[in-house]
């Protein structure tokens, strides 16, 4: 469940936890870290959002954007951004409208249940808009590091 690399990732346009729009495009130039994740405030998202938090300035050093989304609403982006003091946008999609353009909603098990939802996967995408990696098998600790060192050898 990804879309394959090589490829012009798609467009959207989606409100943060302040309300500020944001855009792929707007970030043409640049080298974006677009990750998707279930639920604000829970465990693993919590500890994902604060590994990219904890590398932020690292990511700005080398002009590299970090963008969150999922399905929660503004307000509760607004509520887990100040919890956890994160600094980068979280992108909220209550209809999933980019989450299925991104192909990383579908069935889910948890507990022995199976049910909808969104897949944590994240994508690398270079200054033209186009997909350079997909990470689909993430460890939330690991995942900035990983990613940064992924970038600086496709800049090298």
């Amino acid at each position: 469940m990804s879309l394959p690399i090589d490829t012009q990732a798609p467009e959207f346009t989606l409100p943060d936890q302040t309300g500020t729009n944001h855009t792929l495009s707007q970030y043409k130039g640049q080298w974006v870290v677009l990750y998707f994740y279930p639920k604000d405030d829970t465990p693993v998202c919590t500890i994902e959002a604060c590994s990219f938090r904890d590398m932020a300035d690292e990511y700005k050093k080398h002009d590299v954007v970090i963008l969150g989304m999922s399905k929660d609403s503004v307000k509760s982006h607004t509520k887990f951004a100040v919890k956890h003091q994160l600094s980068f946008p979280l992108l909220s999609d209550e209809s999933a409208e980019t989450i299925k353009a991104y192909d990383v909603w579908g069935m889910k098990k948890f507990m022995g249940r199976e049910f909808e939802g969104i897949h944590r996967v994240t994508y690398l995408i270079d200054p033209r808009g186009m997909i350079r990696k997909v990470y689909d098998k993430i460890k939330a600790t690991e995942q900035p590091e990983e990613i940064l060192k992924d970038i600086q050898s496709f800049t090298a």
